[in-house]
């Protein structure tokens, strides 16, 4: 069943193809950005904002790049500020993910991508089950064991709010592996890093967060990933197994990508698409991809609004189907 949504579907699955190239055509020149980031340090969208923009600067086509934290309403906190500062922000880009789609049906905050001017998806980040490394927990297998045997005595700990997407792809797993989908004790944190410092404590007991989240923190030698929810191994945590290969019918992707200010002309808004693209040629992306065992994903204009609004559709009957809608 979950295959049907998040094994084989264009919009989450891990195949996701890279998109044509951008047509040619005259575009405003960009000499500086300023990303901003609705959540946290240590979080995906901190990390994808600060590597986007240290590839972008490293590789000269970036005279400089500022970052701005701005946590708070799951991300809405941004999305406002963004649509609020429009005239003052044709200089800013505000990462975000699949969690736009999510919090917006679940209307944590009343605003959606539709009141943006969305650039490109840029990325594709696997989910990732992560332990201390003194956890009692070697494998996926006990934590299903033990979730089955009693959800509540499993303490999941995320960096997104109740129905989120780390809630919901934990309760997939856990789903996928068996047990009831609609009992996972679920621990929201505001962004990855406090949920991983959460964790670490011993708040809870296993974090569900994106994969490039949890690579520092395993080659740090300070967790233990017991699972991702890749199709095959990613050469960048090659001793990590999937879901799918420890038997679990769920795999999930999550995409990464760049909005600008509604009311953004379309002129400029080629030209970010236009430097996006340029980014993936450069040795300094490949550095900053591989290091966070990123999937390329490209979808600029057009074909990012339309990948928005299917998976809207898609993931909408999924949270009903797991009760989260």
């Amino acid at each position: 069943m979950l295959k049907k949504y998040v094994g084989k579907n264009a919009i989450l699955a891990a195949t996701l193809a890279v998109a044509t190239s951008l047509s040619a055509g005259a575009a405003q020149a960009i000499d500086d950005i300023h990303f901003l980031i609705p959540g946290g340090a240590g979080g995906g969208w901190d990390g994808t904002a600060r590597g986007t923009g240290e590839a972008l600067t490293k590789s000269g086509l970036l005279d400089s790049a500022s970052y701005e934290n701005m946590s708070g309403g799951g991300g809405g906190k941004a999305i406002a500020h963004l649509i609020e500062t429009a005239d003052q922000a044709h200089g800013t880009l505000m990462v975000n993910s699949t969690p736009i789609v999510i919090r917006s049906l679940t209307k944590v905050f009343p605003q959606n991508f539709r009141d943006l001017t969305p650039i490109a998806a840029t990325i594709g980040d696997y989910a990732a089950f992560v332990v201390p490394t003194a956890s009692k927990y070697q494998s996926f297998a006990e934590l299903v064991a033990d979730y089955k045997a009693n959800p509540r005595s499993v303490a999941v700990a995320g960096g997104s709010s109740r129905g989120g997407m780390d809630h919901l792809v934990a309760a997939m797993a856990f789903k996928a592996a068996g047990g009831d989908a609609t009992k996972v004790k679920y621990v929201s944190y505001d962004a990855g890093g406090k949920a991983m410092a959460g964790m670490l404590s011993g708040e809870t007991h296993v974090l569900s967060t994106g994969f490039s989240e949890a690579i520092a923190m395993k080659n740090a030698g300070e967790v233990r990933i017991l699972a991702i929810t890749a199709d095959e191994r990613s050469p960048a945590a090659a001793d990590v197994p999937t879901l799918q290969e420890l038997g679990y019918d769920a795999s999930f992707v999550n995409w990464r990508g760049f909005f600008a200010a509604p009311g953004l002309s379309d002129a400029d808004a080629l030209a970010y698409q236009q430097l996006l693209e340029k980014m993936y040629a450069t040795d300094a992306w490949a550095e900053v991809r591989d290091r966070n065992g990123w999937t390329e994903i490209f979808r600029p204009g057009p074909e990012f609004i339309a990948f928005l609004e299917q998976q809207e559709g898609v993931i909408g009957e999924l949270m009903k189907e797991l009760g989260f809608l």
